[in-house]
């Protein structure tokens, strides 16, 4: 009996070209692009892996649990790490890390999250990479939660490493990434002796063996479902058309916030300045006395399939998380997680207005 999802044809070295030449144009770029087998971390750490080393001077900039992340990685690379750690309800500026950078000339790589969805920020990678060009440093971008959901323009922008993931505003799944490399990435990384190399996190096995080749040759078989998904990512996406699906993002998190403050009872949003939100998903502050995985399990009993979510790790306790993104960036569903709050609310004593909340959703919205 067959099944089309498990007897799929496999992909051919073509397909798969064609596929990273949809992906480069969806981001504007004449760098390669490197499709990976794996979640959006296999590029990151193979992007850290084989750009840092003894010697390296790296300033990573933290602005959520990623950053922290990257940190780990460049520390064991043996690079000498300069955090810029800023807190995670505002965004990095471009005068900070122009700061950082004249207080440590030795710098020569910088770390960045373009949004980060755990904590609901998102930063200036226009006027950062401006910066960063200007000091020279080869600039690392994790951009998985801001593609499609906000601008991102790497080759503009002076992003020599660029990694996206299908997972979010992209509405696909998690399994498959890509990543865009100039030129000046792969000379660092080729002069690199502790690259990683005929390794699954190596970007210069890409490189040599596949970019290099003409791109007719596969290092390894790939995984054809989420290949295809990611395929159909990106058909969604152009026939959405990329400035409209970007719009519906910027419009859900616009009327999640402005539902928010409309509902009252302490819940505030976690993100200080709407300017530095991100437009892929909304954090909320709850108020004192109200435990926010308490909150959102209250929620969710109610309608379990809400793109609700507590913080992770210290945040569990004071953070919601409304992830609006990809098919989840609509106003039924900004007003169904404010709805399931609000009544969550209720139940636990806080004065709520449900029909204020509604309204402004419906404002922010037309």
């Amino acid at each position: 009996m067959t099944h089309p999802f498990l007897d799929l044809a496999p992909l051919g070295a073509a397909h798969f070209a064609a596929i990273e030449d949809r992906v480069a144009r969806l981001l504007d770029t004449e760098q390669d692009v490197v499709i990976m087998q794996g979640e959006a971390l296999l590029p990151l750490e193979g992007c850290i892996r084989g750009a840092a080393r003894p010697g390296t001077t790296a300033l990573n900039v933290i602005t959520g649990p990623y950053g922290q992340t990257f940190g780990n990685w460049l520390r064991d690379c043996g690079a000498t790490v300069v955090d810029l750690a800023v807190p995670f309800h505002t965004a990095v500026t471009a005068a900070q890390v122009e700061e950082a950078l004249a207080g440590n000339p030795e710098i020569d790589f910088v770390s960045l999250v373009h949004a980060e969805a755990a904590t609901g920020n998102t930063n200036p990678v226009a006027e950062i990479g401006a910066v960063v060009r200007a000091h020279g440093a080869l600039f690392m971008l994790d951009a998985v939660a801001s593609v499609a959901a906000e601008p991102l323009l790497p080759d503009a922008w002076g992003v020599d490493l660029c990694v996206i993931g299908a997972q979010k505003a992209m509405g696909g799944p998690a399994g498959v990434s890509a990543v865009s490399v100039s030129e000046r990435a792969w000379q660092r990384l080729a002069a690199n002796p502790q690259a990683p190399r005929r390794s699954y996190l190596s970007l210069l096995d890409w490189k040599e063996r596949w970019i290099d080749g003409g791109r007719k040759a596969l290092l390894h078989a790939p995984a054809q479902l989420e290949m295809l998904a990611l395929e159909a990512c990106v058909e969604r996406v152009e026939a959405e058309g990329l400035d409209a699906l970007m719009g519906r993002h910027a419009t859900a998190a616009a009327a999640t916030r402005a539902g928010a403050v409309a509902l009252g009872g302490g819940l505030e949003p976690y993100v200080y300045e709407a300017s530095d939100a991100a437009p892929v998903a909304t954090t909320l502050r709850t108020p004192a006395g109200v435990d926010a995985a308490d909150l959102v399990a209250r929620a969710l009993a109610a309608d379990p399939v809400l793109p609700l979510v507590a913080g992770g790790g210290a945040l569990a306790k004071e953070m919601v998380r409304v992830n609006h993104y990809g098919p989840d960036a609509t106003r039924g569903v900004v007003h169904g997680c404010l709805a399931a709050l609000g009544a969550a609310m209720g139940e636990m004593g806080r004065q709520v207005d449900l029909e204020a909340a509604r309204r402004a959703v419906t404002a922010a919205w037309a």
